[in-house]
Formats: C-alpha cells, structure tokens, sequence
C-alpha cells in the first residue's frame, strides 16, 4: 500500500482526528482505518503517542498496540509513561497475566489531572469491577461521566470514549431488566465499531437478552457471534459461544437434539432439558457451585425451593443482577 503524501510532509503537525479527516477526504473507510493504524506506529507526535493507543485498542489491534505501549515508555514525557502504564493493565488483563483485583490495585496508583487520562482510568476501573461481577459500581461510574466527558476536547478521542460508554451502559440496563434500552446500545456498538471481538461480544449480549422471549432471536444473535468469532480467529470467544452460550439457550428453551459440550455445569443444564434430573444432579455434585447458575440448575434438577432462593439471592447481592435472577424466581413461582 503505497503511503498518501501527508505520510511524508508535515504529518506530525497533524492531530489523529486532522489525519482521519484528510484520508476519508481520498480513501474508503477500510484504507483509512490501515493507514491510520501504521501512521499511529510510525509517528513520533507525543500526543499521537498516546491517543494512537486508544486507536489501536478500540480497533481491535492489540498486537500493535503492545509495540505502541513500548514506544510510550521509553519516552522521556512522563504522561506518555502514565499512559502506557494504562493500557498495559489492559492487556494484562485481557491476557490474564494479572487478576482482577491486581490490576485495580495498579491502576489506583495513577495520579492524574489529565481529563482524558483520568476518563481512561475511570473506564478502566469499572470495567474491572464488572469482571469481578460488582455491577452496581456501573451506576457510581455513570454519576461522574458527563463531568468526565465535558473535560475532554479531543473529538476522536471522545468518540472512541462514547462507544466504551455504549457498553457500559448495555450491561448497566441488561442487568437491570431494561431490555429495550440495552438493545439499543446494543445495535448502536454495532455501529459504530469494526472490532470483530466488540461485534461478537455485541451479539452474544444480544442473544442472551432474548432468554425470556424468544430461541429464534436469541439463537440467530449466537450464531452471528459464532460466525465473526470463527472468521477472524477469535478462539476463546468461539469456545464460549460453543460451550457455554449455545448449550445455555438450547438447555434453557429445551432444544438440545444435537446439543452437547465439555462444560460440566451446561452438561447439567442439558440432562434437565432431557429429563434427566438425576444425572445433573450428580454432575453438579462434583462441582463447588460458586455459580448463582450452578445453584439454579441444581435447584431445578431436585425441585428444590432453598437452593433456587440461594441462586436468586447470589444473582442480586453478588452481582446486582436482576435479568438473569428472573431464571430462579420464574422457577420458584411455579412450585
């Protein structure tokens, strides 16, 4: 691919939003997005420093973006340094080099009045928490939000900030039961990202919301995610769908004719849908049941209204979730 001219004269004068402007002007948005991708890793712009690691990071371009953290410290601005430590505790993450609990322990030692940096830690920390399945942090996060966005000048960086918002504000009306909403937020990341793990992730959102509605919906918004996952080679997000989100949806609407997977508690799940209460049972026995599903499965498998009221309460005091404690309380309705 040969290199548009603002590659050669004047490039480091122009800011990542001026350089996007100017390639949307010439190219098709795919072209823009490669090009921008290498202008972010070839820049000596302390600034596009910094902000091309949030380029590369809302893009999906994690390889790229552990070379650009590199650069980031070894420059000799300190703000670049607290960047980079930023988005390092990112990718550890996701890489799973460090726990939950570590990376928050790391980020909390980021001091800053940097608005920006001070957004991207905040992102970062109730993304944390939502992995340590403490939804509620979401809504003291939304409390300082708009304060948070009205700091911030940079427009591409604010619109790359807007579509992390986008899925905070998913899971936070997902796990109210605010379906419509969650949706829509939903179909709006669809829209707005071309990240192929943000995509599939969106759609298994999207599947799992229809649980209480409909298979078809819900199964056609799994296998999209099965198709993207597989497409781009995302292999731990086609393990999951495959093993544990297919499974769940099947067992849940009872369509498991074909269905099966090595995963214990959906294995669980599956002999229910058949009839097959003891043999769950004794697969569920086998594990710690630390799972609000494990005790709701075992509740369902022996018909039993104590593990079922434990299930529902683990689904709303550990993890503020009032979707998917609908699946204990439906059942405990109706003994």
């Amino acid at each position: 691919m040969v290199m548009p001219s603002i590659f050669v004269s004047d490039k480091e004068n122009l800011s990542l939003r001026e350089l996007m402007e100017l390639l949307y002007m010439e190219h098709p948005e795919e072209t823009v997005q490669e090009l921008t991708r290498k202008y972010c890793l070839q820049s000596n712009s302390n600034d596009i420093l910094k902000k091309g690691m949030e380029f590369l990071y809302i893009n999906g371009y994690y390889d790229d973006l552990e070379i650009l953290i590199k650069r980031n410290n070894k420059s000799n601005i300190p703000s670049n340094h607290m960047w980079a430590a930023v988005y390092q505790n990112i990718l550890d993450r996701r890489l799973k080099k460090c726990t939950p609990l570590e990376s928050l322990q790391r980020i909390n030692k980021i001091e800053t009045k940097d608005p920006e940096l001070k957004c991207l830690v905040e992102f970062f920390k109730v993304t944390t928490y939502y992995e340590l399945n403490q939804f509620s942090q979401l809504g003291n996060f939304l409390a300082i939000q708009q304060e948070l966005f009205l700091a911030i000048e940079d427009k591409l960086l604010l619109s790359f900030f807007k579509i992390r918002l986008n899925q905070i504000l998913l899971t936070y009306h997902l796990t109210r039961n605010e379906l419509i909403m969650a949706r829509k937020y939903a179909f709006r990341i669809l829209n707005q990202t071309k990240n192929p793990r943000t995509i599939a992730s969106m759609h298994i959102k999207l599947g799992l919301s229809y649980t209480f509605d409909t298979y078809f919906q819900g199964m056609y918004h799994l296998n999209e995610a099965l198709r993207v996952a597989k497409k781009n080679k995302l292999e731990n997000v086609e393990k999951l769908v495959k093993q544990r989100n297919i499974p769940f949806l099947s067992a849940h609407f009872n369509k498991v004719d074909n269905i099966s997977t090595p995963d214990p508690s959906e294995q669980a799940h599956i002999e229910i849908a058949k009839g097959n209460n003891q043999r769950a049972i004794e697969l569920l026995t086998k594990l710690p049941l630390e799972s609000p599903f494990q005790l709701y499965y075992l509740g369902k498998a022996k018909q039993d209204k104590n593990l079922l009221l434990q299930s529902y309460n683990s689904f709303i005091e550990r993890r503020s979730d009032y979707f998917f404690s609908r699946l204990p309380l439906m059942l405990l309705k109706n003994l």
